[in-house]
């Protein structure tokens, strides 16, 4: 597979403007990306700027703190799915998962899972803020439930991706699951070692940079 094609080309700032998808959108398809990924709001701009291409639209839900309800959640999914996306990264309920409320954290994936149908589900786990040990409980809560990705990050808590995560979540899932390295890859280094330490996706607003730093 081609490096552009490991790319999620992201940007979910708050202030995020139309301009700023234009540009998104624009990148995505010269480079030749594998999703742009944006905040639910600008599925419809997104899916209409990327018509004719290959450039799949990626979305959020329960994003950035996970912490609404099921229903919540797949309400989102349904409602993304229906203005046109083609995959959903959701945040996982992280205090819950801390809590050791596993069947909870598994049926709420596997409610979101079951909403998107065959259509990819890339959970989040905030892996900063979680031991090793929760980092494993989260991935496994995730293969019960049938997604297809356990990613990093937000990119919006302490920090996003790091060589140890990524080594760690692909040794427990396996070939059960893919792997969504996401926030802080900005070098053409790092992404390279991302991919080598197994992550089959990588979620970044620096896709440019790390295509013509190569």
């Amino acid at each position: 597979m081609k490096l552009a094609k490991y790319i999620d080309h992201t940007y979910l700032k708050a202030d995020a403007k139309k301009s700023d998808i234009e540009r998104l959108c624009k990148e995505a398809v010269e480079y030749d990306f594998k999703s742009v990924c944006i905040n639910p709001s600008y599925i419809p701009l997104t899916k209409k700027l990327l018509e004719g291409s290959d450039v799949m639209v990626c979305t959020v839900v329960g994003f950035p703190l996970g912490q609404m309800s099921t229903k919540a959640k797949v309400f989102e999914v349904i409602d993304a799915l229906e203005m046109g996306a083609d995959e959903i990264d959701m945040v996982l309920n992280i205090g819950h998962l801390k809590d050791r409320d596993l069947d909870y954290v598994t049926q709420e994936i596997a409610a979101c899972k079951k909403a998107c149908g065959d259509h990819t589900l890339k959970v989040i786990i905030e892996a900063c803020l979680l031991t090793d040990e929760e980092k494993v409980l989260a991935c496994e809560c995730i293969m019960r439930a049938g997604a297809d990705f356990v990613k990093t990050s937000t990119g919006f808590s302490l920090h996003g991706a790091t060589f140890e995560d990524v080594e760690l979540l692909k040794k427990t899932v396996k070939d059960k699951a893919k792997v969504k390295a996401a926030g802080g890859v900005k070098t053409h280094e790092d992404f390279l070692k991302m991919i080598e330490l197994g992550a089959e996706r990588i979620g970044t607003s620096s896709g440019v940079k790390l295509m013509e730093d190569k």
